[in-house]
């Protein structure tokens, strides 16, 4: 039988790591990379046996591949602090471990709760993300934000959904909105790309229809088109930020 790592990244994860952690306790380790919370997220996550670790921020990708250097059992479950394995899931996964035909690497479609509604369309579901993988046999990206795990070898798809409570209120959206479009504009500068007037008026246009209408937002209701509009306005956002970043470079 295959053992399983649980590594997961926090900041102030009071309301939400509980949750998490209630339900992957049955895992063989948990590894939680702290970057300096100022609440009580280590001090839980202690009290559940994980073996904590505390560093400076230093971006999505980074973290979570620091996470993975310090585990050590065969498998690594990639889980965010707001989010929770269902029952069915867990049983799924621990049945990967278990078999000895298991690929190297396992996609999860992940369920998003925003505003109090479970959204099944806006192109947020089904939201396959590489949650289950090798330890020896996938790694982390650098990226700073939507970092992505590389996997040497086939990979599959699991039946069971990963549940996210990523949004919970308008206030925390817009938390996270102002963190995620000042990480994508730095990147994109880091990159090499530069504000354009053309992106700036037709992708913002593009993200709208993409969620609302491609994506059957409007069968989600009012919540599908908030999706959409917060998402055009996401792209408005980091492409203003990285015009300023332009701009403080050349002064």
């Amino acid at each position: 039988m295959g053992t399983i790592s649980a590594v997961i990244i926090t900041q102030n994860e009071e309301s939400n790591i509980k949750r998490c952690l209630d339900s992957i306790a049955w895992v063989d380790e948990i590894i939680v990379v702290d970057s300096q919370s100022t609440d009580n997220t280590p001090k839980i996550a202690a009290e559940f046996g994980a073996k904590v670790y505390d560093i400076e921020w230093c971006g999505f990708g980074p973290a979570k591949g620091f996470a993975v250097e310090r585990a050590t059992c065969d498998w690594i479950l990639s889980i965010d602090a707001d989010e929770e394995l269902t029952e069915e899931l867990a049983a799924e996964i621990k049945g990967v471990a278990e078999s000895s035909d298991s690929l190297h690497g396992y996609e999860i479609p992940r369920m998003t709760n925003f505003l109090g509604k479970w959204i099944k369309h806006s192109r947020w579901y089904p939201d396959y993300v590489l949650r289950l993988f090798r330890r020896e046999s996938g790694r982390f990206t650098d990226s700073l934000i939507h970092e992505k795990v590389i996997v040497e070898g086939d990979v599959g798809r699991l039946k069971n959904q990963l549940l996210h409570y990523s949004y919970p209120d308008i206030d925390t959206y817009f938390v996270k909105f102002e963190k995620y479009t000042s990480l994508k504009a730095r990147e994109l500068y880091k990159d090499g790309k530069r504000f354009n007037i053309g992106g700036f008026v037709v992708k913002p246009l593009a993200a709208f229809c993409r969620h609302y209408i491609t994506g059957l937002g409007f069968m989600d209701g009012f919540e599908g088109f908030l999706i959409a509009l917060f998402s055009a306005f996401g792209v408005v956002t980091r492409c203003v930020k990285l015009r300023s970043l332009e701009k403080a470079d050349r002064q």
